[in-house]
């Protein structure tokens, strides 16, 4: 314990080593990492009286807002012009020669991240929480130490610095050093001929799909056989079949051996199992490994488990009284909206009167990819393994959209259900706009309504959303 540590834990008293009046800390709360559950949390502890202050190495807003979700989808939705452009004909419209300017769409992206930073900062800073825009680490029970040497107590501190991408080192992947990673897709400098994507999970498909609806050559490579665990296999060959019928290819069972730059200035990437690959960029997309190196976690006692997740209890509590964690950072679901909502449950438990823990079940999620995927509940593969009775529903159908424009590309809606209740385990569809969908139907399922609740419900004529009451 160092001689600054000593005299703050003298100071403190009894309870825990917590005041009652918190008079004696700079702050009652102190977060470190302001994405979304950081920010929720510092946000509502401040609107219940807490004197709060923040730390962020990077911008306000965290990964969802500056360099995951928000640019991600804004970038979707620009690719997905691509698909309307070339049915535009078919339904009346006379175009010019379509040219897209990837400068644009990135610039404007990254205009409205900034727009959002600014709001963020400002909804803080009408809170009264002090903001401070450097890297902080833990330098005991109750105090932060800022980058700049500066250190501050606090009641209660709150870990929410998220995840970051995973990336192979140069000892194991010679050339490693020569891909990016999703961080960096957001500001290059032009739009790559041809890509190569290492990864099977959602990041990766996303991807793999927006490049190549601007029009590059997309590779993606996979090292086991599945991608997309977690969600429903009967989707996720759809998906993958959609895929390739759009020309993306996947290499499956394989993995890098080496990346080498050439001296057209292109990559070769040499796989495991199969041919080398030429490309322009090398994306890693093999998810992300919570954010917890140089944090101080030891000089608190604060426990992780294998992986470098912090170890939580309910309200994100640590093994040190003293410290939480919410969020990415704690490996439990790496969702921005489980982020809040923990971010939420932690501020109401310990500064206002509302005690409301988390609830883990029925979280639905989504894949962006072309086209998007999303499900909540249980898979078919989990109900049987649940369940000894499972029934399940099915819609197999051509969107409307698509009979006018000639494309072909089906919509796949289906549903789990307990054959001895008759409840609804589970809902997993993929076609256009399924997200939007999925996220109102969602409320069924976790309400536990049952399949007869769905078929009394009259359907909305003609949408897509109605696939759902008419399953069969």
């Amino acid at each position: 314990m160092t001689a600054g540590e000593a005299g703050v834990e003298k100071s403190l008293g009894a309870q825990d080593g917590l005041t009652k009046d918190g008079e004696r800390f700079d702050y009652d709360l102190f977060v470190i990492g302001a994405g979304s559950g950081g920010v929720r949390a510092a946000r509502v502890a401040a609107a219940h009286g807490a004197r709060v202050g923040l730390a962020e190495e990077h911008r306000v807003g965290g990964t969802c807002v500056i360099r995951g979700c928000v640019p991600k989808k804004l970038l979707l939705y620009g690719a997905s012009f691509a698909e309307d452009l070339a049915g535009a004909e078919s339904l009346g419209w006379h175009l010019p020669a379509r040219q897209f300017d990837w400068q644009i769409l990135r610039d404007n992206v990254q205009a409205e991240v900034s727009r959002l930073n600014g709001l963020y900062e400002a909804t803080l800073r009408k809170h009264n929480v002090s903001i401070h825009l450097e890297r902080a680490r833990l330098a005991g029970p109750h105090i932060v130490q800022l980058a700049n040497g500066r250190t501050m107590t606090a009641r209660r501190i709150l870990l929410a610095v998220g995840a970051w991408p995973i990336m192979p080192t140069v000892d194991a992947l010679p050339g490693a050093d020569l891909g990016i990673t999703s961080n960096e897709v957001f500001g290059l400098a032009e739009l790559p001929r041809r890509v190569v994507i290492l990864g099977g999970g959602y990041i990766a498909q996303e991807f793999a799909g927006l490049f190549n609806a601007l029009g590059s050559s997309v590779s993606v490579v996979v090292r086991s056989e599945t991608m997309l665990r977690g969600y429903d296999q009967e989707l996720v060959d759809r998906l993958v079949q959609a895929s390739a019928d759009k020309g993306i290819s996947f290499r499956t069972g394989t993995d890098l051996r080496s990346v080498e730059r050439q001296p057209d200035g292109s990559l070769l990437i040499g796989l495991s199992k199969g041919e080398a690959v030429r490309c322009d960029r090398l994306v890693y997309a093999m998810g992300r490994q919570p954010y917890t190196g140089g944090l101080g976690l030891e000089t608190a006692g604060v426990a992780t488990d294998a992986a470098g997740a912090i170890i939580v209890g309910e309200y994100g509590a640590t093994t040190c009284k003293s410290i939480f964690a919410v969020g990415d950072v704690t490996n439990r679901v790496q969702l921005t909206p489980v982020a809040i909502r923990e971010g939420q449950a932690f501020a109401d438990a310990f500064f206002g009167d509302h005690k409301a823990p988390v609830d883990y079940e029925a979280i639905p999620s989504a894949c962006f990819s072309q086209p998007p995927l999303a499900s909540v509940g249980l898979t078919e593969a989990a109900a049987r393994l649940i369940h000894p009775v499972i029934k399940i529903f099915r819609s197999d159908f051509r969107p409307m959209k698509n009979t006018l424009t000639g494309r072909t590309e089906r919509a796949l809606y289906k549903m789990v259900v307990d054959g001895t209740s008759d409840r609804v385990l589970g809902l997993h569809m993929i076609g256009p706009d399924a997200p939007e969908i999925l996220q109102a139907a969602a409320i069924a399922v976790k309400a536990g309504l049952t399949k007869r609740d769905f078929d009394a419900t009259m359907a909305l004529h003609p949408s897509m959303a109605e696939e759902l009451v008419l399953l069969r």
